[in-house]
């Protein structure tokens, strides 16, 4: 798994309101299915990738598949907004000191 893989998988928007889907809490395929107008197996490759990508975790228990977010997969991403945290923190103190200098 890469990083590229991360940014591929959440790329889609189906695999990116499957991943909102999870947020709430553990799904079977079916009920992640039941959710999309597209077939069963369809829905397993997105699924299939997003584990891959290690932005789920899927449990087999019997016949039933479980899928459960995993928050973790998402640390590149969350790393590389945070050079967009820094990039807006700095012009919006520079806004403020300019808009704070020209009230004196």
């Amino acid at each position: 798994m890469t990083e590229t893989d991360v940014f591929r998988a959440i790329a889609d928007p189906t695999r990116r309101q499957i991943m909102t889907m999870l947020a709430q809490g553990d799904l079977r395929v079916s009920e992640i299915a039941s959710q999309f107008e597209m077939t069963r197996p369809a829905v397993s490759k997105h699924l299939a990738l997003l584990e891959s990508a290690n932005l789920i975790q899927v449990e087999r228990q019997g016949r039933e598949t479980i899928n459960r977010l995993n928050p973790d997969g998402l640390e590149p991403v969350a790393h590389w907004l945070t050079i967009f945290d820094m990039f807006w923190d700095d012009k919006l103190t520079r806004l403020k000191r300019a808009v704070e200098g020209s009230d004196d």
